[in-house]
């Protein structure tokens, strides 16, 4: 009994022990329980760090050209803010990755267990592609010799391995506004702070503009971003290099300060250190830049690409064709039928309007006093034009919101609207692509749920650098959009709804291109990376393919001339082939007539010109070669009058017109310009 005892004493103490281990550990898996359902938040910068395609940031290499999209785009907002016609320049260097670890500090390091790494070949992956390569020049050495055109293999890749990292340094340089010196950190270390926001039309998509390279270079080499901004008429340059602050969105500042400014620059100098791709995103940034000079074409840029294979190497220009700008965007309020309860709530608790008869009138577009009264009057008992704006109820908010989705207003006008202009997109059109045709076409201001819109069109036929078939060229708020072209509204419509033959025109052999820019205070993107315009919008749909239209239709008559003109040149090309051969067998028949006349007795009578003709041809005045010449220009007689008849019928009475370019004056002037389609004539005084 006893050694029973002492033997279940240990059994129960272990039992004890368990339960206190079980009791613990099942606290503990409910206090990690109660962990995973804390509530947890995430700044701004995190969000788009984590989503980073959002804005554009996929993949090294399209993040490469994000940037440099983005700082082009803010150094145009810049200048055109302050009226400065734009220059500039954008700098890329390739740093390969031993340059990249020297500028850090990191000191390279020889492979040690080369089998641990992505790229080891193994002597039997070796062997197997050196034949498959030697197979290869086989096979071309015998197409060689049998005359075959060689068409260049793909090199085989020797490793299976990703590709090694490249890193970028990327500096964009403009003549812009520059920023305030003690601003600097919140707007480059700040996501979603700006100066863009408010409703008027913008070039940004997400109001992230370098914010986002900042955040792909501390990902991507943890490196800070360098700025130089000075204001125009300052004496003193700002110098700021930072970084940010993911978790908190907040700047983190490393150098901050003033230096001098001898040369009274004016504008920014941004500069980052990347990781991107230049070989898989070479031609994309190139096709911008070529676009981005096509709209605007009162701007210079020049890019430089700088690597250690001098091959790579390249600077390209894109000059100034004109000097005239587009006027700066203006913001505007909201249309009535555009507004949602929370946008009301924030205009009342941001308003400096007492009653709700000024509030009506003074934050919403095409409400006058009288149409506010009766709007008042309409919303029921409750209100009245006296009424504190800031006592407005819940549910008195909800019956405003309701009555402007029913009421009728007038549509909102262009007027805050800044479109490229004919004039621009015509020269920027021409000295691009240096087309053999090319018509413009400017819509009026048109309205899509409460927002004004305009379409612009361009189509050109010939050019350099253009393939056969219909090339289609995008822009929305005066920026190319390069991607996800074929769910686009502008697409559809060219490629879809427009009947080209009927225009003269063969969509498949003739070089065509096509041009359409939309600009809007609200563009109706659609996915994630905002890059192509919905095809579901009616009123944008039906005014894109007007504008294409109206475009082909001035291109038909073009065409159409130049047909008829080249059939006058056939026609007269044959009647000239067959002159000389008509004046040798006329004059055979009448040099027979004079002879037998002046031989014979008995004269035979003819009419008088006839015999004048007789006579001349008998002493030689008329010859063939005379007879030659009065054929010929009798052919240019009538082709000049049926050239000038077809014109009088076709309403244009003017000599044939050339395009001349006027270089602007040198110097401070005032001027006032005067647009017409095809020209702006600049009043000097």
């Amino acid at each position: 009994m006893e050694s029973g005892t002492i033997s279940d004493e240990p059994k129960k103490k272990s039992n004890r022990g368990k339960s206190k281990k079980d009791s613990a550990s099942s606290t503990a898996t409910k206090n990690k329980a109660k962990d995973t359902s804390l509530l947890k938040q995430k700044s701004p910068a995190e969000f788009f760090a984590e989503n980073k395609n959002i804005a554009g940031f996929d993949n090294p290499g399209k993040s490469l050209y994000t940037t440099v999209r983005e700082f082009v785009e803010n150094s145009l907002d810049s200048a055109e803010s302050i009226s400065e016609l734009p220059s500039i320049e954008v700098a890329i260097e390739e740093i390969n990755k031993s340059k990249f670890n020297t500028m850090i500090g990191l000191v390279d390091r020889e492979r040690v267990d080369r089998e641990l790494y992505d790229d080891f070949e193994s002597e039997k992956a070796r062997e197997k592609r050196l034949a498959k390569e030697a197979k290869v020049q086989e096979i071309q050495v015998k197409n060689v010799a049998l005359g075959k055109k060689v068409k260049e293999s793909a090199t085989v890749n020797k490793t299976k391995g990703r590709s090694e990292t490249a890193y970028f340094k990327v500096i964009c340089k403009d003549n812009g506004k520059g920023m305030p010196h003690d601003d600097i950190p919140n707007m480059l270390g700040r996501v979603l702070s700006g100066t863009k926001y408010g409703l008027r039309q913008t070039r940004g998509k997400f109001g992230l503009g370098a914010k986002m390279a900042l955040i792909w270079s501390k990902m991507s080499t943890g490196l800070p971003i360098e700025i130089i901004s000075s204001m125009k008429g300052q004496n003193f340059t700002s110098f700021c290099r930072l970084d940010i602050d993911i978790h908190k969105n907040i700047p983190h500042v490393h150098l901050h300060e003033k230096r001098e400014n001898k040369d009274r620059w004016h504008g920014a100098e941004i500069q980052v250190l990347i990781e991107g791709n230049w070989t898989t995103y070479r031609s994309k940034i190139l096709q911008y830049m070529r676009q981005m000079a096509v709209i605007t074409p009162y701007a210079e840029f020049l890019l430089k690409f700088t690597s250690d294979t001098s091959e790579k190497n390249m600077t390209i220009r894109f000059a100034r064709r004109t000097n005239v700008m587009p006027p700066v965007p203006l913001e505007t309020k909201y249309h009535p039928s555009a507004v949602d309860l929370l946008l009301i709530k924030r205009l009342i608790s941001e308003t400096s309007k007492q009653n709700l008869q000024q509030f009506l009138q003074h934050e919403f577009v095409n409400i006058s006093k009288s149409l506010a009264e009766r709007l008042i009057g309409e919303m029921g008992p409750d209100f009245s034009p006296k009424l504190t704006v800031k006592s407005l109820t819940a549910q008195q908010i909800v019956r405003i919101q309701q009555l402007f989705r029913q009421a009728k207003f007038d549509d909102p006008s262009g007027d805050c609207l800044s479109p490229a202009g004919e004039y621009n997109l015509r020269l920027g059109i021409i000295k691009e692509l240096q087309p053999d045709l090319v018509a413009t076409y400017a819509g009026s201001p048109q309205v899509f749920e409460g927002h004004p819109f305009m379409v612009e069109a361009g189509v050109s036929l010939g050019g350099k650098d253009v393939k056969q078939g219909i090339n289609i060229f995008r822009f929305a708020n005066r920026i190319p959009l390069l991607f996800e072209q074929g769910a686009d509204v502008i697409t559809r419509t060219a490629l879809k709804r427009i009947n080209w033959s009927s225009y003269k025109i063969n969509q498949a052999q003739d070089k065509i291109g096509v041009f359409v820019s939309i600009v809007s205070t609200k563009i109706p993107f659609k996915g994630t990376g905002k890059e192509y315009i919905g095809d579901d919008i009616t009123e944008i749909s039906s005014a894109v393919k007007a504008a294409i239209k109206q475009c082909c239709s001035q291109l038909k008559s073009k065409i159409v001339k130049k047909l008829q003109a080249r059939e006058r040149q056939e026609r007269k090309r044959n009647l000239n082939r067959y002159i000389p051969d008509a004046c040798r067998a006329v004059m055979e028949v009448m040099e027979q007539i004079a002879n037998e006349d002046e031989g014979s007795k008995r004269h035979k009578k003819y009419e008088k010109d006839d015999e004048d003709l007789i006579k001349k041809v008998a002493s030689e005045q008329v010859t063939e070669v005379t007879l030659r010449d009065c054929l010929t220009q009798h052919v240019e007689q009538v082709d000049y009058e049926m050239a000038l008849e077809y014109a009088t019928q076709s309403g244009v009475s003017e000599e044939p017109r050339e395009d001349i370019y006027l270089n602007s004056l040198e110097g401070s002037y005032k001027s006032t310009d005067f647009h017409s389609p095809i020209f702006v004539f600049r009043l000097v005084s």
